[in-house]
Order: structure tokens, then C-alpha cells, then sequence
């Protein structure tokens, strides 16, 4: 069954080499492997994956994918440090509104930022 099933989302990348750098250099995560087709599998944390191929820019705008951290702040204020900027909402239909660029919803956190190709990434504290 899914329900076992570990689940790791699939990115579209226009340049592989500048995605893979911003992955490894930025975020911290690890390439493990390569493949012929243009894509490139890389290891988060517990295990997680996240495997970025290369097509045209994304054309999603929505969160894609979100790292789940201990604490939100901290995590802000590192990938601030290395030179991400956070996404600001405004959302009163979702009930989302950033402050600082975290915002607070039933009792999670949340924070946005876009790696360079466009996608729209999150951490988040549940």
C-alpha cells in the first residue's frame, strides 16, 4: 500500500548544474546520483529525496515542496545568511499573512522562498 510508501517530489529544472548548485551549496543537500536523462536524484533529510530533471521553467505557482524543521526561525535566518529571500503573503482567504517572512496558521509555520529556477519551496513547523 501508498500508505507505507515514502514519497519524494519531482522538480523541473531549466539549468541542472545552477539547480544542483543551489540544492547542494544553499540548502545543504546531497546529490547521489546522476542519470542520462538530464536529472539528478538528491538526499534530504531521514531519508528523504528530491529528484530534479531538466525540462523548461516551472510553471507552477505553489508550493512544491516543503523541508519540515524543528524550528522555522532558525531555518529563516540560516538561508537568509546564505542569501535566500523569503516570499511575502498576504492571504486572508487562507488565512496566511507573513510577518518577517514566516507566517503562523493553526498552530503550524510556515515560510516561502524560490530556488532558481522558479520553483516555490517551504519550511515549515508542524
Amino acid at each position: 500500500m501508498l500508505s507505507s510508501a515514502v514519497v519524494g517530489p519531482t522538480l523541473p529544472v531549466a539549468d541542472l548544474k545552477r539547480a544542483e548548485d543551489f540544492y547542494t551549496s544553499k540548502l545543504g543537500l546531497k546529490v547521489i546520483q546522476e542519470d542520462s536523462a538530464g536529472g539528478a536524484l538528491l538526499e534530504a533529510g531521514n531519508g528523504s529525496r528530491l529528484y530534479l530533471y531538466k525540462r523548461a521553467p516551472t510553471k507552477a505557482d505553489h508550493t512544491v515542496a516543503s523541508f519540515n524543521v524543528e524550528d522555522v526561525e532558525a531555518e529563516v535566518r540560516d538561508l537568509k545568511n546564505k542569501g535566500i529571500q523569503f516570499e511575502d503573503y498576504d492571504i486572508p482567504q487562507m488565512g496566511i499573512k507573513t510577518v518577517e517572512g514566516i507566517a503562523t496558521m493553526d498552530g503550524m509555520k510556515g515560510a516561502w522562498f524560490k530556488d532558481t529556477e522558479g520553483n516555490i519551496l517551504a519550511v515549515t513547523q508542524m
